[in-house]
Order: structure tokens, then C-alpha cells, then sequence
């Protein structure tokens, strides 16, 4: 007979555990159900809400929508937005219920991983926003030089354009820890060789081409000649 009961302990301890655990697995399962309506209403409202806002028209004339559909994606930027906000309850849903069974070690990997969306989202409002006002401001800057005579307003247009959404990028990229000081390094030192170029351009052996395009971009007022 004892012997008997020593070849069942081991059943009874794994049934013990298995009716520990059972609670717990159907309250983990209860909290991914609501997480998972919560993400879909989270998901509704967002996209809802930007449309209602016309923040597709900023996404549109900043060019992130013919963007993806460019790359193959069926979807525009708010949807993406609707979809980063839903995975961000559906994370946090999950490191409820692993947490709730005691899987630690899933509970802070899932963790990191919910703290980098929110910095994506982030980053993809930057992108819409900083491409949106470089347009905004590549257009003043055209319709200033045509206003005042000056010559290649597109040229200088499309770098005052370039040179922002560049500044934009790299202010994207250290929001999600892309690079970090790397890529700020590297935009500096390309700015910099640029503006050296130019002048070394300007100070050397391109002093009759700038004075010819000094004189296109602001031309000298003509003097009214004597009858």
C-alpha cells in the first residue's frame, strides 16, 4: 500500500498543479477577450477620429501614402496608425495574462516590445508633420524668390525642401533608436561637407559662376539712361 502511494505523488502533485494553473489560464484567457475588443474599439476610434480631423490630407500631401502604396501596401498611414494603436492593447493584454500565470521571462520581452511601438507611432506623426511642413515651406520659398526676380526658384525650393525632411528623418530615426548619435554624426558631417563645397565653390575657382548666378537670383536695378 505505501508503495502505492509513493507511485501516485507524483500524479497527485502534477493534478494539484494542474488545478492551481486551470484558474489561471481561463482569467488569462478572460483578459486577451477584452483586450482583444478593446484593441478593435481602440483601433475604430483612432482611425475615426484622425479622418474626422482630416489628418489624411496631411498624411496625403506629405507624400506617406503614395509612400506605401509605392512599396506595395494596401493601406494608407492612418490605417497603419489604427493598426500600431490596436497591437499596442493587444501587448499590453498579453503581458496581463502572462503575468497573471507566472511567465515572467515572456512578460518583460513582450514588455519591450510594447514600448517601441508607442516611439513608432511617434515617429510616424514626425514624419507626417516634418514632410507636410517642408512642402509647406518649400512653396513659400518658391513663390518668395518668383515674387522678387530671382532665378532657379524650383532648385532652391527642392533643397529647402530636402534639407527639412532630412532634419525630419533623422529626428524620426532617434525617436525609435534607430542609429542614435550615429546617424546625427553622419547627417553633420554631410551638411558640413555640403556647405564646405559650396564655399569652396564660391571662394576658389567658382567666382564667375556664382557672380553669374548672383546676378540671375537678384538682378541689379536698371538705371534710367539720360535723354
Amino acid at each position: 500500500m505505501e508503495r502505492i502511494d509513493v507511485l501516485l505523488e507524483p500524479a497527485k502533485a502534477f493534478l494539484v498543479q494542474v488545478g492551481a494553473f486551470l484558474p489561471r489560464l481561463a482569467i488569462a484567457l478572460l483578459v486577451l477577450v477584452v483586450g482583444l475588443l478593446i484593441a478593435k474599439a481602440a483601433r475604430f476610434a483612432v482611425q475615426k477620429g484622425l479622418r474626422a480631423i482630416n489628418f489624411n490630407v496631411v498624411t496625403q500631401r506629405a507624400g506617406l501614402d503614395s509612400f506605401l502604396q509605392q512599396g506595395g501596401s494596401q493601406v494608407d498611414t492612418i490605417v497603419l496608425l489604427g493598426l500600431l494603436v490596436y497591437w499596442v492593447v493587444v501587448l499590453a493584454a498579453l503581458i496581463v495574462a502572462f503575468n497573471g500565470m507566472g511567465l515572467s521571462h515572456v512578460t518583460d520581452l513582450l514588455s519591450r516590445v510594447m514600448l517601441f511601438v508607442p516611439k513608432l507611432i511617434i515617429a510616424l506623426l514626425v514624419l507626417a508633420f516634418g514632410a507636410y511642413f517642408a512642402r509647406f515651406v518649400s512653396s513659400a520659398v518658391v513663390t518668395y524668390c518668383h515674387s522678387v526676380d530671382i532665378g532657379d526658384a524650383d532648385v532652391l525650393g527642392g533643397l529647402t525642401r530636402y534639407a527639412i525632411v532630412a532634419f525630419t528623418v533623422m529626428i524620426a530615426l532617434e525617436q525609435i533608436e534607430v542609429g542614435g548619435t550615429l546617424v546625427r554624426d553622419v547627417f553633420l558631417l554631410v551638411l558640413g561637407g555640403f556647405v564646405l563645397a559650396i564655399a569652396l565653390a564660391f571662394g576658389l575657382g567658382g567666382r564667375e559662376w556664382a557672380a553669374a548666378h548672383l546676378e540671375r537670383w537678384w538682378p541689379a536695378p536698371k538705371r534710367d539712361e539720360p535723354p
